[in-house]
């Protein structure tokens, strides 16, 4: 397989124009970390751009950095932190999931725009993408966006990359918000609750005045091991419900108090700080339950995104049904399931029922065989799907950039 090496956005734009004229579609990467993902693509090129991985811009007092799209996400995050700051919407890493190495680049967090267990208080990554400099399907550079966070300048193209998977174009640089990072927080555990019920708690948390900034729910498990700080609270022996305060110290700890007040009909809540807490988080926004090393690592691993009133009664049904494992996030709206091995996934058995509940649902792990057979991204509605392909004819209407990831069918 030929890999391009790009050093500026005038290389990406040259490798894309022979692309075009030699008819050769390019697999887009950086670091590759997310390449398990999506449909199997059929390309002979990569265009790797791990080395646009410069810093641009970085103004802790506005709140910005605009940095390349190759520059590895853990380096920026150090950098970000050191300021005590960070982004807001807690990029989930999918390296424990997929067992590859690293955290990927800033290119990958938002072609991928997986966001965290922050995603009901902050927003997901398009909310924090201000600006961006891409190459598109024609092999013309161009800019969205700019760099400040009130912009006026027409269609906010750059908000269509985040999600986009490489599909619509090359990000060569982009900036993004960046927020204060929060003094202190606390994380309430209820025990022993059932799905609905857990469903029910989140509910009424995150509809509390008290500016909750993550809720899921971990049920008991006889399949999973104990891993990082969910172990430390009784998972998988027990089931847990965790809902999260932050900001400064005092009022973390005073908004905890009440709100475990409020849910007190749910049980007693205990309430963790700091560290523990934020190991318990991190391992929810991995889901590190699920880690391809780990007791399940060799089941597919759907991510299931619903109304979260709808997420309880879903995650436990498909659990019951299939003899799967399931995690709850944002409150309900977001379901991972690991589900046992089949053909096409438990596909026939799960789309139907996500879509009754008004859902979608992504296979986000999977061998090559069966994303080759299984659509990992949820087929759209007719009328959505052909508003889809012509945003993607006006970025890249050749089919060049990632041709096939996100659609089946579309290799050809």
């Amino acid at each position: 397989m030929d890999t391009l090496k790009v050093r500026d956005a005038l290389d990406v734009e040259q490798a894309v124009r022979a692309a075009i004229a030699s008819d050769q579609p390019l697999e887009i990467i950086g670091h590759g970390t997310k390449r398990l993902i999506g449909q199997p693509m059929a390309t002979n090129a990569l265009l790797d751009l791990s080395s646009l991985n410069a810093v641009t811009s970085y103004e802790p007092n506005e709140l910005i950095i605009t940095v390349q799209a190759g520059a590895p996400l853990a380096d920026v995050k150090s950098l970000i932190d050191s300021k005590n700051q960070h982004f807001a919407f807690e990029p989930v890493d999918t390296s424990l999931l997929l067992g590859t190495p690293g955290e990927g680049t800033i290119g990958g967090m938002i072609g991928a725009g997986l966001a965290g267990p922050r995603r009901v208080q902050a927003g997901g990554a398009r909310d924090h993408l201000l600006g961006a400099h891409a190459v598109s399907g024609f092999g013309d550079s161009f800019k969205a966006g700019g760099r400040v966070v009130k912009n006026v300048t027409g269609y906010d193209l750059c908000k269509l990359l985040a999600g986009s998977w490489g599909t619509l174009a090359v990000m060569t640089e982009v900036t993004l918000k960046v927020m204060p990072r929060p003094e202190s927080e606390r994380t309430l555990v209820l025990r022993g609750l059932d799905d609905v019920t857990a469903n029910r708690a989140m509910t009424a948390a995150l509809g509390s005045p008290f500016d909750v900034s993550g809720a899921a729910h971990v049920p008991n498990s006889a399949l999973r091991g104990s891993v990082g700080g969910l172990g430390d609270v009784g998972s998988p022996r027990e089931a847990v419900t965790l809902v999260r305060l932050e900001g400064i110290t005092a009022s973390a700890a005073h908004r905890a108090a009440a709100l475990a007040k409020v849910l007190s009909s749910f049980g007693a809540a205990e309430i963790l700080e700091d560290a523990t807490s934020a190991a318990i988080w991190s391992s929810i926004r991995d889901v590190e339950p699920f880690a391809a090393r780990g007791a399940l690592g060799a089941r597919p691993v759907w991510r299931i995104v619903c109304p979260p009133a709808a997420g309880g009664a879903l995650g436990q049904a498909l659990a019951r049904d299939t003899g799967g494992d399931v995690i709850y996030d944002w409150g309900g709206g977001l379901i991972w399931a690991a589900l046992p091995p089949k053909a096409d996934a438990q596909a026939a058995l799960l789309r139907p029922r996500v879509e009754a509940a008004g859902g979608h649902a992504m296979l986000l792990r999977a061998s090559d065989e069966v994303r080759r057979n299984v659509d990992v991204f949820h087929p759209p509605k007719s009328g959505v799907a052909a508003l889809g392909e012509r945003v993607r004819l006006g970025f890249d209407p050749k089919n060049i950039l990632n041709r096939g990831r996100m659609t089946r069918g579309s290799v050809a």
